[in-house]
């Protein structure tokens, strides 16, 4: 089969644009159509359950919404994160932003009150609300729930939020769990470690999985879409290990495999952990997942790849 030259034309939609990147079908271009495809399939199968490992500046990134829609069309059935996303989508429910166009001067920043990830910037009065927000949600949970798991945890906060586009209200509204075992490397792990200078409380992380392997094991099929590496990404995998691994996978990373970081694996290696499955659906994309993820989204929700599949607002 030969190497197809793509075709750009003026106003074409993402599923086009993917589809022609499936003409080539190699290097770059190939990974991506694939994952669009495999991607497709996921959310298609009804017996799957998909889980969503997310790692990275990705709600500062401008990918806040996108997850929440995800949670919201009950696309993922469980979201493995890292503490800082929920702080970010704390940080906007209490009314805060992320910023752009400050410049990288850190010092300056730092006399300005400004702290910076990458080419995004918060301001200090905005954590100075959500520290203040956080210490009184904890009063109030820890008052009735003193011993109580990190996904619960999660989940009682979103009961405090009011912002609709809140990633962790939404979960709530939803009944979606969020796992976040490293929670305390985080500001919000911060701020229950400052809570419990004055409080004691017991948050119980092997309590989550107990859910999470209930979840794994009461659905035909597991599915992850993984974005980003570390902690999520390996928290995600190693729950299906009891059951011989996930089913299909995709994951954009940045991270390089040559210093056997989890992080930069290619999801075939998990085969040899029996974190995925013999005879899985594997795709790996190298790249930033904020530039990559939604363009391949949008295909796969689009009539580009294979027929498409509902869009969030049909």
């Amino acid at each position: 089969m030969n190497v197809n030259h793509m075709n750009i034309k003026p106003d074409m939609k993402a599923g086009d644009l993917i589809r022609e990147m499936g003409r080539s079908g190699v290097l770059g271009a190939g990974r991506v159509h694939r994952a669009a495809g495999l991607l497709r399939e996921m959310i298609d199968d009804s017996e799957m359950a998909l889980f969503m490992s997310v790692a990275g500046p990705l709600v500062p990134g401008g990918m806040r919404r996108i997850i929440r829609d995800l949670i919201d069309q009950e696309v993922i059935s469980a979201l493995i994160t890292s503490g800082a996303n929920l702080t970010h989508d704390l940080l906007e429910a209490f009314g805060g932003a992320h910023y752009r166009e400050y410049g990288f001067d850190d010092e300056r920043l730092h006399e300005e009150g400004i702290g910076r990830i990458g080419d995004i910037y918060t301001r200090s009065e905005d954590f100075e609300v959500f520290e203040a927000r956080m210490q009184d949600i904890f009063s109030s949970i820890f008052k009735s729930k003193p011993h109580i798991s990190i996904q619960e945890l999660i989940y009682e906060i979103g009961g405090h939020l009011k912002d609709e586009m809140s990633i962790i209200r939404t979960a709530h509204m939803r009944g979606v769990p969020i796992y976040a075992p490293g929670i305390i490397d985080s500001m919000l792990g911060l701020q229950l470690w400052m809570y419990t200078q004055d409080n004691r409380v017991c948050l119980d992380a092997v309590r989550d999985m107990h859910s999470l392997s209930d979840l794994v094991f009461s659905h035909e099929r597991i599915g992850a879409v993984i974005l980003g590496g570390g902690l999520p990404k390996h928290y995600t995998l190693a729950s299906t290990l009891l059951r011989g691994g996930v089913d299909a996978a995709i994951q954009i990373t940045m991270d390089r495999s040559e210093t056997g970081s989890l992080s930069g694996a290619p999801l075939e290696e998990a085969k040899s952990w029996a974190k995925a499955q013999a005879g899985s659906n594997l795709v790996t994309v190298v790249g930033d997942a904020t530039a990559l993820f939604p363009l391949i989204l949008s295909a796969a929700l689009s009539d580009g790849i294979d027929g498409g599949l509902r869009s969030f607002h049909d």
